[in-house]
């Protein structure tokens, strides 16, 4: 036998029979691996569980070995990765807590739904760890504007990420944008939120006590979004109009009284843990509240609020319907709960309780509809380490002709998509809504102070993507100099706590300074 990443034993295929996945988000080996850990085959309901689980948008089993090399620690690091959000100290009792994730492939199949909810997730990232959501960012990529559906697209992704921030009253301070052939009808578009909390009130998302009880709060459960884990992680093919159902629909007035609700509850005491309803949606939640808590759990698919009937088990834990939330709450505090859920209009269903025999069930009523240990869900995820190999590096491109008349090559140069002004993207954003930016997009870096306090928030998403085709490990570290120095035309200072940026009295001509 060898053995597999994350611990699970790959047996040789010459040492047992080929056993084929019925399900395609699953190779034949990683099926076979399953089925050795269970002793069995996994039933209709577990099959989907585990592929939604075992995808790379989910289980990151390609990139996750990679990441891990990344730096993640540092005296001001409270919170790395294994949260739903990272989050940094910054004095006077603060942490700033933020989130990049992309969300590709839904967008490429419905731009404008894609990208807004999107957003919404990235939001929901933030609030679940007892932060409020002060300022959005984008990085976003597309093909040429005048080609296929690239325009479709492009005007699609811009007004989901303005319907969706504009509406929860979160302002899009920054973000950039690039065009190139090879992102014809397949863009990228990655969606960061920032948010500030209290430091003692930074909620995390492990399982509380034996006991504790399991609520999903929010909005009701439907269709949308099914296999959206598994979507995301395939690779985009003519069939793409048929993943438009794996497309999650957003309500950005219904995620803004959820928002709000949540952290009134935090500032109560009363959540054990908390859990935004992402990709996976109910399988993922579930799993990873009880992993990080070493637990196990119950869940009784029949007590979920649905928006639509004959909604089967397998649809309820694969659903990724928005505007929902994951709550652990011990039992004498219930009724407080709920009660204060239904003050603000929201569905609060108790669906199960925390176990300490680290396995997740699934009921339907009496009957059993899935039963897998937690550790199959998380930890033992495989993980590849893939060989690398360089791509033959293209000839010089050809030097262009002396322009004949250097004014109109200034204009053609000015105007071209990847040199123009982008204000026609971020005026459609609503930069001033809460009425702390400081620094307006545009400028390399927005600025966003932090209420109650003199300091501010320089914050910029940045990176040359020829770069990083080029030469990607050089390219990343010109993507992360790029946005540092971006950071300190503000008058910020990365990475060093003591010398954030400070409001101050302007002195005679006004300004911004550095601490």
């Amino acid at each position: 036998m060898s053995s597999g990443a994350s611990g699970i034993a790959t047996v040789a295929s010459e040492e047992r029979p080929s056993i084929h996945s019925p399900h395609p988000g699953l190779s034949d080996q990683e099926y076979a691996q399953i089925v050795d850990r269970l002793g069995r085959e996994p039933n209709g309901v577990e099959l989907g569980m585990l592929a939604a689980m075992w995808s790379e948008h989910c289980g990151y089993k390609n990139s996750r070995a990679l990441l891990r090399r990344l730096p993640t620690t540092g005296p001001r690091v409270v919170q790395g990765p294994g949260e739903n959000a990272g989050a940094v100290d910054i004095g006077d009792g603060l942490l700033v807590v933020l989130k990049m994730e992309s969300h590709n492939h839904p967008s490429a199949v419905e731009p404008f739904e894609g990208a807004a909810t999107g957003v919404g997730g990235i939001v929901r990232d933030i609030f679940t760890m007892g932060a409020r959501p002060i300022a959005l960012l984008d990085s976003l990529r597309f093909g040429p504007l005048d080609q296929g559906r690239n325009r479709y697209l492009f005007d699609g992704v811009v007004a989901g990420i303005a319907h969706y921030g504009n509406c929860i009253g979160v302002p899009t301070v920054g973000g950039e944008l690039y065009f190139d052939s090879s992102y014809s009808e397949n863009p990228l578009v990655n969606a960061m939120c920032v948010g500030i909390v209290a430091r003692e009130r930074l909620t995390r998302a492990g399982a509380g006590a034996t006991g504790d009880v399991f609520l999903v709060v929010g909005a009701a459960t439907g269709r949308d979004g099914i296999h959206g884990a598994t979507f995301a992680s395939a690779e985009l093919d003519d069939t793409r109009e048929e993943r438009r159902p794996a497309v999650q629909v957003g309500n950005p007035f219904l995620e803004k009284l959820l928002l709000e609700a949540c952290l009134e509850l935090l500032e109560a005491d009363a959540v054990r843990a908390m859990q935004d309803l992402g990709a996976a949606g109910l399988t993922s939640s579930s799993a990873e509240v009880a992993a990080r808590g070493d637990r196990g759990i119950t869940i009784d698919v029949g007590r979920v609020s649905r928006r639509e009937p004959g909604l089967t088990p397998y649809e309820v834990m694969l659903s990724e319907s928005q505007e929902r939330m994951l709550l652990v709450v011990a039992p004498d505090r219930v009724a407080d709960v709920r009660r204060h859920f239904e003050r603000w209009g929201l569905h609060s269903d108790v669906v199960g309780e925390i176990t300490d025999d680290r396995l997740i069930r699934v009921c339907d009523g009496q009957e059993l509809a899935a039963s897998l240990p937690v550790p199959l869900l998380t930890d033992e995820v495989p993980m590849y380490v893939r060989e690398g190999r360089p791509r033959p590096t293209p000839p010089p491109p050809p030097l262009p002709p002396e322009p004949t008349d250097p004014g109109r090559a200034l204009l053609r140069v000015l105007s071209a998509p990847n040199v123009c002004s982008r204000a026609t993207v971020f005026q459609t954003y609503d930069h001033t809504v809460q009425a702390n930016t400081v620094v307006e997009p545009g400028f390399g870096a927005a600025v966003v102070r932090v209420r109650g306090t003199r300091k501010a928030l320089a914050m910029t998403t940045d990176c040359n993507a020829r770069y990083c085709a080029a030469d990607p490990r050089r390219g990343a570290q010109i993507a992360v100099a790029e946005a540092a120095r971006n950071l300190a035309c503000r008058g910020a200072e990365p990475g060093c706590r003591d010398r954030l940026l400070e409001l101050r009295q302007p002195r005679a001509a006004g300004g911004l300074l550095a601490a």
